[in-house]
């Protein structure tokens, strides 16, 4: 009985987490802007040290966004997306997370 109590909260607090969220192409592309100088205006980046944000799974950016915030990635050119993460919300991590992961999909654009 309690692990069904357990997983009906839970089903509940994940339901209600994304319940007003509804991600948005161009919302996210807007907020993106600052990220093409680096990783490219169609997410492939032309400089070497800086990777490809096009098509990448939206919960790993998701996560690296909170992991520069937190200071958890400090190696390579890390200071400078500390810097850009620090200035961005939990709103804007999921819009511009959202923004790459379906950039050049068919969802593109929906």
């Amino acid at each position: 009985m309690n692990r069904i109590m357990l997983l009906a909260v839970l089903l509940i607090f994940v339901t209600d987490v994304n319940a007003d969220y509804e991600p948005s192409f161009e919302i996210g592309k807007q907020k993106a802007k600052v990220c093409m100088t680096c990783h490219g205006e169609d997410g492939i980046s032309t400089l070497d040290p800086y990777p490809n944000l096009r098509g990448q799974k939206v919960g790993y950016l998701i996560s690296s966004l909170k992991d520069y915030k937190s200071r958890q990635r400090t190696s390579g050119l890390a200071i400078l997306m500390q810097q850009q993460a620090d200035a961005l919300s939990e709103q804007d991590i999921k819009d511009i997370a959202y923004y790459f992961s379906v950039l050049g999909t068919k969802k593109e654009g929906e």
